[in-house]
This record gives C-alpha cells, sequence and structure tokens, in this order.
C-alpha cells in the first residue's frame, strides 16, 4: 500500500512494542495522519488513521 503524499513515511518502532518477543509495531506521521504496520513484515502493507482515531485506539489499548 502506497502512502499519501510525495514524501515517504519515517516509521519508527513503538516505545510500546515487544522487545525480542517479536511484537514489533511501526508507526508514521503523514501529515494529519498516522500509519501503522508490522515492522517484521513491512511490504504487506500498512492502516491509516486520522490523528483522531489513533487517539481514540491507543485510549482503548491502554
Amino acid at each position: 500500500m502506497n502512502s499519501p503524499g510525495p514524501s515517504r513515511p519515517r516509521w519508527r518502532k513503538s516505545t510500546h512494542s515487544g522487545g525480542n518477543e517479536g511484537e514489533c509495531v511501526e508507526v508514521a506521521a503523514l501529515n494529519d495522519q498516522i500509519a501503522i504496520r508490522d515492522s517484521k513484515a513491512p511490504a504487506t502493507g500498512h492502516l491509516i488513521l486520522t490523528r483522531q482515531a489513533f487517539a481514540v485506539l491507543l485510549t482503548h489499548l491502554r
């Protein structure tokens, strides 16, 4: 899945990802959206959420 916009997203590993247990989530800011992907399988695509929806997701996960 391609990201919107001319530049490529800068992916960073979530601070809440597991250490060596294989639970690696990466996030990238895309202007007014947040992209989420599995760092072990980046070619499988990513999920794009609005910043508001991402905040709601984080609230529910905590």
